[in-house]
């Protein structure tokens, strides 16, 4: 068996993500341990099981949201609240038991229940339109919310005293409490009269004691139950760990003796603060999401371990753009991880392109998910053409109406050149970048998954750090300095001829990125630990 252990936490936080439907995603959902069970469970190579350790109300609707809704997984949480339900639930708001007389109030966002005239209570909703959370209220002031669980009950209720958090009641299934999470020290209480936990283990069920009433976290808690549940575990199973601050310590606990495979992403941990040593160097495989960060793990360990490798966390998919059925020829170009004067650099080399290309149109591309990056890019593109004496009307906002009167005073119109391409998750990246005529990323460290679909989709790409998704003169360019963008950008959007070249490129290289080569790399890791 291969168990999975993912790192879907909400703010380091024994959390799960799901938010109410009107908030805008903070991150990406999309990671390496979802690649991951998407391969296995698509391709039947390996029975699996996600153990999930973090508290997750909606996680049915989290494996649908990522196509694996029929995905085995066994919750750290359901064990210790003793929930042993599967199946998701139709529960409405109308079905709670609500006061006497209450009224109803339908926002274009919740669903707000009064009482004699005074806010009581406000329903909130996910984005699939289930009820996640209801917050109840005392003279204007919170007092306590309810967390529903997506197979029909309360999950979890948190008490608020004087308008602050004071502690949370994890719940079984019949709304009894089993534990109380203390937010002043963060300390945990047993239910005395209810103080056991079940572990549910191929069909068997194990009903056990808590060890202590008292514990100082919640990780001591969850540390105790996985124990038991590893303790079934067979000798030959093996446990693909994604890395992550937050269960750590967990993990080195209870994986003594295990045999595991370590699995790395970018940006989800820093290298040189946190890492256990004693955890890498009983791993059985350590693999990364880049070529670089393999080998930054190597240089760490001070070592060249045969037992530490590279695989890419997304497969390539044949997807044909539509840019060359368009007649603007839009360029993406991320912004993210470009330091201030390159960003200034970059947009002025632009903003001169535009004026020798009347039919090119340069996309910011961003994965930030405040409401404000828009206006905020724009403002600093203005900026830094307006100090190159180019044309500041090529970034106005098209929604800031009085803004744009006050600047154009009377000219002549000048046509929008600048867009602002906000796309938190993968989804919305993939819509974006089917329309791109061409990639020009100069940051020092190109998103991954940004680079995949542009070789998905066939478009060249302009980059300035070398990496596995580019080859130089094939299906891209690798330029020395900023300032050779434009000449780039002129070598593939004045001859269709380079443009076809590279997007044949780009489809062979796809292939070394496809399902099946994933699939086989991933078994000779499997297969050389067994």
């Amino acid at each position: 068996m291969l168990y999975i252990i993912p790192a879907w936490y909400k703010q380091n936080t024994w959390s799960e993500n799901e938010q109410c439907w009107y908030v805008r995603r903070e991150r990406s959902e999309y990671d390496d341990s979802v690649k991951q069970i998407q391969l296995f469970h698509r391709n039947n190579v390996w029975p699996y099981r996600i153990i999930v350790l973090s508290h997750v109300p909606n996680f049915r609707h989290f494996l649908h949201r990522q196509s694996i809704f029929r995905a085995r997984y066994w919750s750290c949480f359901d064990a210790m609240c003793e929930i042993t339900r599967r199946r998701m639930g139709i529960f409405s708001f109308r079905d709670v038991k609500w006061p006497e007389g209450v009224e109803f109030e339908y926002t274009p966002f919740a669903v707000i229940a009064y009482l004699d005239g005074i806010k009581w209570a406000q329903v909130e909703f996910g984005e699939d339109g289930n009820m996640i959370r209801i917050d109840m209220f005392s003279e204007g002031k919170k007092i306590r919310s309810n967390i529903y669980d997506d197979r029909g009950f309360v999950s979890s209720s948190i008490v608020y005293r004087d308008g602050q958090e004071e502690y949370q009641d994890y719940l079984m299934e019949n709304g009894i409490w089993k534990l109380r999470r203390f937010f002043s020290d963060g300390h945990v209480v047993i239910n005395p009269k209810s103080p056991h936990f079940v572990i549910l283990y191929k069909g068997v069920e194990y009903k056990i004691t808590y060890e202590k009433m008292y514990y100082e976290d919640i990780e001591e808690v969850i540390s105790e139950v996985l124990s038991e549940y590893i303790d079934l575990t067979n000798d030959e199973d093996v446990f693909c760990i994604a890395m992550h601050e937050r269960h750590l310590s967990v993990i080195d606990d209870c994986l003594v003796g295990k045999k595991m495979v370590l699995s790395f992403m970018e940006g989800r941990m820093q290298l040189e603060s946190t890492l256990h040593e004693n955890l890498l160097h009983r791993a059985d495989y350590i693999i990364a999401d880049s070529p670089m960060l393999a080998r930054n793990i190597k240089v760490f360990l001070k070592s060249d371990m045969s037992n530490i490798t590279y695989i890419s966390p997304y497969d390539s998919r044949t997807d044909f753009g539509i840019s060359q059925q368009m007649s603007v020829q839009k360029i993406l170009v991320p912004v993210d991880r470009l330091e201030e004067m390159e960003f200034e650099r970059v947009v002025q080399l632009m903003g001169l392109y535009l004026e020798e290309n009347q039919k090119a149109q340069i996309h910011l591309f961003t994965r930030e998910s405040a409401y404000n990056i828009k206006s905020n890019l724009l403002q600093r593109t203005r900026d830094a053409l307006k100090r190159a004496g180019i044309d500041e009307r090529y970034a106005l906002d098209e929604q800031e109406d009085d803004n744009a009167e006050n600047m154009i005073d009377h000219m002549e119109d000048v046509p929008i050149r600048f867009i602002v391409d906000q796309c938190v998750d993968e989804l919305s990246v993939s819509r974006c970048i089917r329309e791109q005529r061409l990639l020009v990323d100069v940051s020092e460290k190109p998103e991954n998954y940004v680079q995949i679909a542009a070789i998905s989709t066939g478009i060249p790409q302009i980059v300035r750090t070398r990496n596995q998704y580019v080859e130089d003169g094939e299906n891209g360019m690798i330029i020395d300095a900023i300032e050779e963008i434009t000449s780039a950008m002129r070598f593939y959007l004045d001859s269709l001829a380079n443009w076809n070249d590279a997007m044949i490129c780009s489809y062979e290289m796809g292939k070394r990125f496809s399902t099946d080569v994933l699939l086989e790399k991933w078994k000779e890791v499997i297969e050389s630990i067994g």
